[in-house]
């Protein structure tokens, strides 16, 4: 599959386009009570954005030669994952900010226990969408272990615990190890989860392709936290669709802060390469990953 900008961009957009009708699906109309909270889970959840994670369920499906509609409900999933994980991290208590996508935060926009409702319910549906999408592979023994990763990884040894030692890191100073376990989990883990689940859906994988882009998965979740602590630095609040110089202002520890801005930078490049020596045993078809670790470390918000 030759791979050049004007092919990605059009992946992408029919990526895009796929997961929100499945997330249109799924997710509680506004006129269904409790039609508050309806209400903000569809505001968090529909908001513009890149849809990274679908983007990276679908193109690991379609590395392995995967009908598209099998992963639709994972793509859906992963989605409401991280939306669900914004609406907790904006709040006061976390990170207390205002601004997300370029529109005020769920808590600003509704309340702060009605955003906290609907990250709850949001948690919630990802795993009923993941239990129960007849188009999702019949093999039971492979949802299960679905359901198994999305909750390993999205919780306390994952993304959540990622949050939870983000919060503890405030204020200190940390050196390069802690700061890469940090976003290991709080980023890594749910990009791994994206890949994962994909392959995941294959009615055949062997181990060895399956550890491959596990690597993969695991470069780019810290390649894509590096760039965005890059971006804090250097990018424009307009873009970033968030307030630029959001983590300086809190006092986190960043790449740029322990290591400095073009040390980060090289850090960027240095784990695109790895991810594509990960894909050295995948023919022109895992182009698409390709081209995805170079848009995660050359991006702009």
């Amino acid at each position: 599959m030759k791979i050049d900008a004007q092919a990605f961009q059009t992946l992408v957009a029919d990526y895009q386009q796929r997961v929100d009708t499945s997330l249109e699906h799924w997710l509680p109309a506004e006129d269904v009570n409790p039609m508050r909270l309806h209400r903000a889970m569809r505001y968090a959840v529909l908001a513009p954005g890149k849809r990274v994670r679908p983007i990276l369920v679908y193109a690991t499906a379609q590395t392995l030669g995967i009908d598209l509609d099998r992963v639709d409900g994972a793509a859906a999933a992963v989605e409401i994952i991280h939306a669900y994980s914004l609406i907790h991290d904006d709040l006061p208590a976390m990170d207390d900010d205002d601004l997300r996508r370029g529109r005020p935060t769920c808590h600003r926009q509704f309340d702060e226990a009605t955003a906290i409702l609907a990250g709850d319910a949001l948690q919630a549906l990802a795993f009923y969408i993941i239990s129960h999408d007849p188009r999702m592979t019949a093999d039971s023994g492979a949802r299960l272990e679905m359901i198994e990763k999305l909750s390993l990884f999205s919780g306390s040894r994952g993304m959540a615990g990622g949050q939870a030692i983000d919060l503890a890191a405030v204020g200190r100073s940390l050196n390069i190890a802690e700061l890469e376990t940090m976003h290991i989990h709080k980023t890594g883990a749910l990009i791994r989860t994206c890949i994962q689940l994909a392959a995941l859906s294959a009615d055949e994988l062997d181990p060895e392709r399956f550890a491959a882009l596990d690597s993969y998965a695991k470069c780019i979740g810290l390649s894509f936290q590096v760039t965005d602590d890059i971006l804090d630095v250097v990018g424009d609040t307009a873009v970033l669709g968030k307030p630029q110089g959001s983590d300086s202002a809190l006092n986190k520890p960043t790449f740029p802060s322990i290591i400095g801005l073009e040390a980060s930078r090289e850090k960027a490049r240095e784990l695109h390469e790895n991810a594509l020596r990960a894909l050295s045993i995948f023919d022109e078809q895992a182009d698409i990953l390709r081209y995805i670790s170079a848009w995660f470390v050359e991006r702009e918000n």
